[in-house]
This record gives structure tokens, C-alpha cells and sequence, in this order.
């Protein structure tokens, strides 16, 4: 590299640390193209990929449905038990691949960040699109089995988007938190599959949120996944299954709260990157 280059590198590079967050709309572009770079590596000239986005959450749902259905005979809140899971794997799975992908995409992408500056932010940000491929292909999945029990949802339908984005910011601000972490703590990389498992049984997936107590439902909402899984559950029931305004309310806040953690977590950070990584 020239001096003439390393000097316009330099002031690149200073110049965008100013403007950082204009600089995430200059480099779009970069972000389209990694998004896509990481869809095609999963799907591309493979069988598997489209398949684990199929089957994962469908082994889950038939689990569910034996241990929470047949064998616990918890309540479904007069909607199929299948499609009762399965509208609640929608959010989970979509969440727990996005934070995974994100929490790991820096150190997926080291040789990247060792050469080229741009904000670092674009990488965990486009991982998540992965998760967002595999949500539109299982959510066919759950038509196909909305179809098959002749159950179908009413105009709740629209207020999908809102719950699909509260869980993809819950997703990409816990994501940015562990992923700064990740690049100068490795063994975070471990902790990850802890969390995302925790997360499961926690989550009221395979159960409804109505069965915890009443005293101690103010504290479980603290979970931000609990409105997402529940607003999924309203929406395709048709408004037929418990939700409120309370767990909405909580669930927005946490998840700002967890953004702006994991946002100055990652840019406190960020400077380090190429350097450790």
C-alpha cells in the first residue's frame, strides 16, 4: 500500500469514527452483500440447510406436543396443540439463530475485519438475515399446518411484522453485546448454546405464560421473548389465546434496554477488533 493510500485510508477511517452512524448507510451496499454471502453459503448446492429449517423446529413441535400435550395435558387455550407449538417455535427459532449467528459472526469474519475498515456493526446485522430466510420458510410450514386442521387466523395477522421486529432487535442487541465480548473472550462461543438452550425452557414455547403465577408473571415478562412468543400465539389464534398490554410494555423496554447495551457494548469495543481478532 502507497503512502498516498494509507494517508486517504487514515482519514477514512477517522472520518467515518465521527460519522459513524452515516457511515452504516454509505456502506449498505456492504451489507446487502454479506446478507446475501451468508443466505448462499447456507442454501446454496445443499440439501440440509433447507432442510434444518424445516425439521428443527418440527422435531421440537412433535417433542412438545408429547411431553406438553399428550403427557403434562397442559392447556392449549382451544387452539391444535401442533399449530399452539409450532406458533411459538416461529419466534423462538427465529431468535435463537439470529442470536447465535450474530454472537459469532465477528470471529466468522476475521479476515475481513483485519483488512478493510467499514462500520464493524454491518456484520452481526447481516448474520441475522440468515435467521430471517429460515423464519419465511418455516412460517409456509405452519400455513401448510393451519391448512391441514382448517384453522385459520383472523386480521390479527397484521400485526405480525410488529412481533417478528421486536424479536429481531431482542435478537441483534443481546447479539452485539456477546459478539463484542466474543472476539476478545472465546470461550464465550461455549456459553452461547447454554443461553440458547435456557432459553427454551424458559420461554413459553411448548406451554402457555398464563400457568405461572399470577404474583410472579410481572417478573417473567421480564424475558422479552415472552410477549414476541405470546403476540405470535395471539396473532394466528385470531386473538383467542392470553396476551396484554403489560408483557408488550415490559418486552419494549427490555428489549431498548438490551439494544442500547449491546450497541455501546460493541462500539466501545469495536476500535480493538483488529487488533485481537
Amino acid at each position: 500500500m502507497t503512502k498516498q493510500h494509507q494517508f486517504q485510508f487514515t482519514i477514512e477511517a477517522g472520518k467515518s469514527e465521527r460519522h459513524y452512524w452515516m457511515d452504516l448507510w454509505r456502506y449498505r451496499e456492504l451489507f446487502y452483500i454479506l446478507a446475501w454471502r451468508d443466505v448462499a453459503v447456507r442454501y446454496k448446492q445443499t440439501v440440509i440447510g433447507l432442510l434444518w429449517a424445516i425439521i428443527r423446529p418440527l422435531l421440537t413441535m412433535v417433542i412438545f406436543v408429547i411431553v406438553f400435550g399428550k403427557i403434562a395435558k397442559l392447556p392449549s387455550e382451544g387452539v391444535p396443540y401442533p399449530i399452539y407449538v409450532f406458533s411459538a417455535m416461529l419466534p423462538w427459532t427465529f431468535f435463537s439463530s439470529a442470536f447465535a449467528d450474530a454472537s459469532n459472526s465477528l470471529i466468522s469474519n476475521a479476515n475481513l475485519i483485519s483488512k478493510v475498515y467499514f462500520p464493524r456493526l454491518i456484520i452481526p446485522a447481516a448474520s441475522v438475515m440468515v435467521a430471517m430466510v429460515d423464519f419465511i420458510i418455516s412460517f409456509v410450514i405452519l400455513l401448510i399446518l393451519m391448512a391441514w386442521y382448517q384453522y385459520w387466523p383472523s386480521w390479527n395477522l397484521l400485526a405480525l411484522p410488529l412481533f417478528l421486529i421486536l424479536g429481531f432487535f431482542a435478537a441483534l442487541g443481546s447479539g452485539l453485546f456477546v459478539a463484542s465480548l466474543n472476539v476478545k473472550y472465546r470461550d464465550f462461543r461455549y456459553v452461547v448454546p447454554f443461553i440458547v438452550q435456557l432459553g427454551l425452557y424458559i420461554s413459553p414455547v411448548g406451554f402457555s405464560s398464563s400457568v405461572v403465577p399470577e404474583q410472579y408473571q410481572s417478573f417473567y415478562y421480564l424475558n422479552p421473548m415472552v410477549a414476541v412468543i405470546d403476540g405470535f400465539r395471539w396473532v394466528i389464534s385470531g386473538g383467542s389465546t392470553a396476551f396484554n398490554s403489560t408483557e408488550l410494555n415490559i418486552s419494549v423496554i427490555v428489549v431498548s434496554i438490551i439494544c442500547v447495551i449491546g450497541v455501546l457494548q460493541f462500539r466501545r469495543m469495536e476500535k480493538t477488533f483488529a487488533d485481537v481478532i
